[in-house]
């Protein structure tokens, strides 16, 4: 099966544009409010983010957290954050 694209007559076309504009629901930007508008891209910024550094553990270590399956790394650090909060 090819899927073509079928354009819409100049007619239909000037009903769906005035179907679109008429709809109570979905109003259409004004100039201002297109003017307002800004990109954003990727997730929002988290509140207090990670920070990515490279260290070393023994392979036991990693070895024993791999094997917990899924979310490895964030059990991690849970562990730690657990001892963190253990020694203040």
């Amino acid at each position: 099966m090819s899927l073509k694209l079928i354009r819409p007559s100049n007619a239909e076309d000037a009903a769906i544009t005035a179907a679109a504009r008429n709809d109570p629901d979905n109003p259409p930007f004004t100039d201002a409010e297109l003017a307002a508008l800004r990109p954003r891209r990727g997730r929002p910024p988290k509140a207090n983010p990670k920070v990515q550094i490279s260290i070393r553990y023994s392979a036991e270590v990693i070895d024993f957290f791999k094997s917990t399956g899924a979310g490895w790394q964030a059990r991690m650090n849970a562990v730690l954050e657990d001892y963190v909060s253990s020694r203040r």
